[in-house]
Order: structure tokens, then sequence, then C-alpha cells
């Protein structure tokens, strides 16, 4: 077979390479160049870019065979994910690469402002000694204000608090538990913008956030308050900022990024550049070997999970997003609880409720649904299942499926249910759950029959009238077939009723002695299941 082409756009780390591994077929190609870029993509499963290669519907369009976008950042302005979603290509970027790099960029901005660093350099490099002229402000007992106290606030709140400031946080997302944790007071947007002497943004950029600091939020500050964005152009009105620094309403700003990049003469942002207490980078927040580094790698084992059809964690056009790590081992689990539904189902399903019961409801399980959906299609449709087709997949067959959640489990810390309707006007119930300190994936009940037996890879499910002698048939047939029954399970409701017996077989069994034995004990349900591991 032939390896799985990956096309490399643009100049990445030498670590990205070795961590794609020998499995593929690695090319090169200036991405930067659309006459190179659009005939590179005709073959290729995976393109990893960066910020200069543009991957628009024309260059989707133009890769017929694409699975994954893979940006080696965290921005993907330069990736139309809508087009990815539709051609059912998975978009993955690199999220956490540069918090750190970003993080100590804020910190080295707020140092610089209340030091006067760029300024006092440069007068020196000029032959001038004015040490009078740079008088600063120390950070001791400063309050910092951070708006958006995410990851990349985190840290910054871990830093400053080093240099025994007082850090004030705004984030309607953040609980007072996990300000308390971080050792941040949550005030409000208001309270904040009263309070500081130094305020650094950090929030995505949205319609809400756009312009988020402007004229009104200048003037709560005090004048001797100074403001940073590290984050993302246009949270801070420029003209605004521009009118402020000059009224000396606010005593000065650190800008890495801006609304339009670099910015153009006649703007704001382009007079921001000139005033005396503005400094400036060139979005420099992930430019540093160590994001760079950790954006490749990162990027590059995303790309080995999706051509794998694996779970790519940081895939931006798939609902879970960064899966817990309690939520992380139910994921293989309910894959294999769709392969048994789907096996064990006699007729079209028409709807599905992935049911999560017990501790797990305290954590984001979406990610769970795309796994049950995953597991019901491995074995079903031609094509190869990924976590980005699978909705799909179910939208085409008119599936609805809903994801329940449920803090209430009797037996187990945490049961998941696969709970469908089939177009026959039945219904089909799988069960599963997690058993011990080695997590044992268990096979806990099917259609409200109780059982408890590790899922194999081959089992042979059996419902038949309960009677005296129908293990002993099964069990010779399969022995004078040379099948070894590994492990059983019988459930049954009542004495006389139907019994379930599901087998754990060490090899699959042949049709021929499947229907055998199902003619002798006149089995209402028979099934082989062969589960496909990921």
């Amino acid at each position: 077979m032939p390896k799985p082409v990956v096309l490399i756009a643009e100049e990445l780390s030498p670590a990205t390479i070795d961590a794609l591994g020998p499995d593929f077929d690695i090319r090169h190609v200036n991405g930067a160049d659309r006459s190179e870029l659009l005939p590179a993509l005709a073959d290729v499963d995976a393109v990893l870019i960066r910020s200069a290669t543009k991957m628009d519907a024309e260059a989707i369009a133009a890769a017929p065979q694409l699975k994954v976008i893979a940006r080696a950042g965290v921005g993907l302005d330069n990736v139309d994910i809508k087009s990815a979603t539709t051609a059912g290509v998975m978009v993955v970027n690199a999220p956490t690469s540069n918090i750190v790099s970003a993080a100590e960029l804020t910190v080295g901005h707020i140092l610089s402002l209340a030091r006067h660093i760029p300024r006092a350099h440069a007068s020196l490099a000029a032959g001038e000694w004015k040490r009078s002229s740079y008088t600063g402000t120390e950070l001791y007992e400063k309050t910092v204000g951070i708006v958006g106290l995410g990851r990349i606030g985190a840290l910054i709140a871990a830093r400053l608090q080093g240099f025994d400031m007082r850090v004030i946080a705004y984030d309607p997302y953040v609980t007072s538990a996990r300000a308390q944790q971080l050792g941040v007071q949550l005030v409000t947007f208001e309270e904040l913008l009263d309070q500081v002497d130094f305020l650094t943004i950090h929030m995505p950029k949205t319609p809400e956030t756009t312009g988020m600091i402007g004229t009104e939020q200048l003037q709560r500050m005090k004048p001797s308050a100074y403001v940073v964005n590290v984050a993302r152009g246009g949270l801070i009105d420029e003209e605004a900022l521009r009118d402020a620094l000059i009224a000396g309403e606010i005593a000065g700003a650190g800008l890495d990024v801006f609304s339009k990049e670099p910015p153009a003469e006649g703007t704001a942002a382009r007079d921001l550049l000139s005033l005396p207490n503005v400094i400036v980078t060139p979005h420099l927040g992930a430019s540093t070997d160590e994001a760079q580094e950790k954006a490749g790698v990162s990027v590059a084992r995303s790309v080995r999970l999706a051509l794998g059809g694996e779970l790519v964690p940081d895939a931006v056009n798939v609902t879970g997003g960064v899966i817990d790590p309690y939520v992380r081992p139910g994921i293989p689990l309910v894959e294999k609880l769709g392969q048994i539904f789907a096996s064990l189902a006699h007729s079209p399903l028409t709807s599905l409720d992935v049911e999560v019961h017990g501790e797990l409801a305290e954590y984001d399980v979406a990610v769970l649904k795309l796994a049950a959906l995953k597991g019901l299609f491995t074995n079903i449709v031609s094509e190869t299942v990924s976590y980005v087709n699978a909705p799909l997949l179910a939208e085409q067959r008119g599936l609805e499926v809903r994801l329940l959640v449920d803090g209430e489990s009797e037996e187990y810390r945490n049961v998941i249910t696969l709970h469908g309707a089939l177009s026959d006007g039945s219904q089909l119930s799988v069960s599963g759950t997690l058993t011990g300190p080695k997590q044992i994936e268990k096979l806990v009940g099917i259609n409200g029959y109780t059982l408890e037996l590790p899922i194999e890879k081959h089992h042979v499910v059996m419902l038949y009238t309960d009677r005296p002698g129908v293990v002993a048939v099964y069990g010779q047939k399969f022995g004078e077939a040379g099948i070894n029954i590994g492990g059983m399970q019988i459930a049954r409701q009542e004495a006389g009723g139907q019994a379930l017996s599901i087998l754990t077989v060490d090899s699959p069994v042949p049709d021929e002695l499947l229907e055998e034995v199902r003619s002798v004990i006149h089995a209402d349900l028979f099934r082989q299941i062969e589960i496909t591991e990921s």
C-alpha cells in the first residue's frame, strides 16, 4: 500500500518531520505560490501550513483526497473552515503551543512600560545620558487587571504574583472557585477599569469583544494606568487609544497586535507607532523557537491521529475540544459500544440517545457522542469513519442523535448506554463501563439484560428460550469446530423465559456454523460481533 501523502507547505522545524515519523510520503511546496500549491494538492492526504498558505475553498477543492489541514500555530484566518467541514476535512491547530511565549511577552511589555526600557535604550544608543528622563514605577503592590482568565491569563497571573502585584480579573465564564485557585480576585469589568495600574487583555476576537476597550473604558482608567494587548488586534479601539494617549487619559500602551497587519499609512494604528508612550512589537506572541517547535510537533501528532481515523482533541471543526483526562478512557469504550450496537441492530436506526450516567456528568462529554457515531458506522460504511465525517454520515441518514447526561448511576461509578429506535418500531440498548484500576472495558447490559463481561475482539450473542441443555448444545458444536470459548455470561429476567447468552471466542466463527447453531437452539437473536480496534 502506498504511504499517505503529507504536504508541508511552509518551513517547519525539523522536530515536526521527526514527529511525523516514517509512515508518510512527505513532500514540500511553497504554499504562498498558488501556481505551485494547487497542483501539489491533487493527491495529498494532509497539508501542514503556517500563516502564508491560504487553504480556501479553491485549494480544498483541488485536494479530493485531503483529510486534514494542520495549522502549526493558533490563528486560522487563512483556512476556510466551513468549506473544509463540508468536504469532510478535519482542521487542526496548536492552541497551546504559544501560551507560555505569549504570557512572557505580555510580562515583557508590562516591564518595558513600567521602566521605559525601549526609550531609554534608544536614547543611550544615540549617545545621550538622560537618567532623570526615564524614571519609572515599580510593579510591587501595583494592581494588574486581566481581561480573560483563560490559559494565557492564568500564566500571566502566576508570573506577576511573583512581583507581589495584586491581580484582579474579569471573565464571565470563570467561577470564583477557579479564580481563588489562581489567587486572583474576580471583579466586574467596570471595577477592573477603575482599579488597574496595568490592564492586559486576553480574549478571543468576536463581534462582542471587538472594540471592547474604547473611549468610555479608557476614560474610566487612571491617568497613570497602562494597557497591553498581546492577544488579537481590534480588541482595543485604535482610534480611541490614540486619542486617549495624546490627551494623557492613560499613561501608555504596549501593543503586539493590530487590526490590520502591518499597520497601513493613514490609520490610527500607524499613528500609534510614532507616539512616545507606546511600545510596539510586530506580532511576536508566538515568535520563539520553543513555541514554533511545539506548534509543529503538536500538529504533526494531530496529523498522525487524523489519518488513523482517531480523535484529535485539537480539531477545531469537531465538537468536543480538549478532552478531560477523566473522560478520555471512555472514548474507546463508547466506540466499541457503537460497534456492538450496529452488530445487534436488525433494521435501520432512526434515532440514537447516548446516555452518560454517573460522575462523568460533571465533565464535558460531548466527545462521547462522536465516539458512539464513529463506532456505529465503522463497520457499516465503505469509507473510513472519522470524528469529522461521523456526524455527517448520521445527518445523511436522517439519524437523530441526542446526548443525555445524568449524575445518577446505581451499580457503577459510570455507565454509558446507547439506546436507539429502529425503523421496525423496536428498541435496542447496549451499556458499558470501565472497572478497576486498569479501567477494564466491560459490557454490562443488552436490552435490559444485566451482565458483566470484558469486551474482547470476538463475541457471539444469542437470545433463546431458557431451557436445560442449550449451553451443552452450542458448547459441543463450537468445540467440535475448534472454536474456543474464552468467557461466557448468561442473563435472564425470569426462569423459563428468554435467556441472553454472550460468548467470548478466540477466533471468528464461520457463517455456516453460526447458522447451524442458531437453527438447533431456535435462537430469536443470533449475532457475531467483531470489534475493529481504532
